[in-house]
């Protein structure tokens, strides 16, 4: 697992590149908010484990950079700035996951493995397919509409993709969250209808449609 630590405190990176390394992870780590995104799309990670509060660019604008790249790597906002506002705010900017300081480690480590999870091996990825004007692109792993990438978060992203590799047919609320929510049992099913419903508005000039067939699931359709 390739880690991509964002954390400008000398103190709190060590204590976690050390740690992390020694459970197993590929720990790089960086301090700053331009060199993150740098690191981010030379590196390729799997996990991003990412800071708000760094010089530079702050973490939410590392974040909202990348997602507006195309970068779908999954992401864990660490931050002393643990209020309800700031979750949200973090979460719609394209973030997975987030865990306020102080933490417990082992908390940390589960959280990152479930995040990398969601990504398929690096020899079984998902072919490249479009639908209507959509094309998921299996390089970049982004899906574009015409040559402009949409700006989805993982979630979205992860669903619209199992949508897209079965154009046509239900796919059920059951698959979709083990696609979407991997690991998470904590989470309840209802969470799907909110991804759809996020995702459904973002669709909304595509030419594809993201339909509800009760008691089957989702499907894409396109116009015409």
């Amino acid at each position: 697992m390739k880690l991509l630590l964002v954390e400008d405190d000398p103190s709190m990176q060590a204590t976690l590149q050390r740690t992390l390394s020694r459970r197993g992870m590929e720990v790089t780590a960086c301090a700053d908010g331009r060199l993150a995104l740098e690191r981010w799309r030379t590196g390729a990670p799997d996990v991003v484990l990412l800071d708000l509060t760094l010089p530079g660019l702050d973490g939410l604008q590392v974040l909202e950079q990348a997602r507006r790249a195309g970068m779908q790597t999954p992401v864990l906002i660490l931050t002393a700035r643990g209020t309800v506002g700031d979750r949200v705010i973090g979460l719609n900017t394209g973030a997975d996951d987030y865990l306020p300081k102080p933490f417990d480690l082992d908390e940390l480590e589960a959280r990152l493995r479930a995040l990398h999870r969601r990504r398929p091996p690096s020899g079984d990825q998902a072919p490249s397919y479009s639908v209507g004007a959509l094309r998921y692109d299996r390089d970049s792993g982004a899906i574009y509409h015409g040559d402009q990438v949409l700006e989805l978060t993982p979630r979205e992203l992860a669903l619209l993709q199992a949508l897209m590799a079965r154009p046509g047919h239900a796919v059920s609320k059951e698959r979709l969250f083990e696609l979407v929510f991997p690991g998470e049992a904590d989470v309840q099913y209802e969470a799907v209808e909110v991804v759809v419903y996020r995702l459904r508005k973002k669709l909304a000039d595509t030419g594809v449609t993201l339909m509800t067939l009760r008691g089957l699931g989702y499907l894409l359709k396109t116009s015409g």
